[in-house]
């Protein structure tokens, strides 16, 4: 069965990503180390990372002490921060299929998918890196 709400696996890289850079306060850390804790590879992660910093939620900085830091305190970067970054910005529509017109006079699905669509970004607007990395350091 499919899932109704799915996370991309660049999403949840990214996501984790911040948390683990989040967890670290304002020390740098490499694109190695995150990779490691991630089980992601470095090639892919540094693209993901890039696009963080390209957004300027990332801060980096290259040589051996080098890595990435948050351009702000994590209570001020929410995962709609991090999933408009990735995924693009989220779009409201009246139709769940994307149509600009519906051959009925009423949606069959009684709005359910903009209502559910609308507590998702309602969710990730109201939950920030400071959030899920107090959840994690317990």
């Amino acid at each position: 069965m499919a899932d109704v709400v799915a996370v991309s696996e660049m999403l949840s890289l990214a996501l984790h990503s911040m948390v683990l850079i989040a967890l670290k306060g304002q020390e740098y850390v490499s694109a190695k180390e995150i990779a490691a804790a991630t089980g992601a590879s470095e090639a892919h992660l540094a693209k993901v990372l890039q696009r963080l910093a390209k957004a300027g939620l990332l801060h980096s900085t290259r040589g051996p002490k080098g890595g990435f830091a948050l351009t702000k305190p994590p209570e001020d970067i929410t995962m709609l921060d991090v999933y408009e970054v990735i995924e693009g910005p989220v779009v409201e529509r009246k139709c769940p299929t994307g149509r600009p017109t519906c051959p009925f006079a009423a949606c069959i699905l009684g709005g359910v998918p903009q209502r559910l669509n609308k507590e998702f970004t309602d969710y990730l607007a109201s939950k920030t890196l400071g959030d899920l990395s107090f959840r994690l350091s317990d």
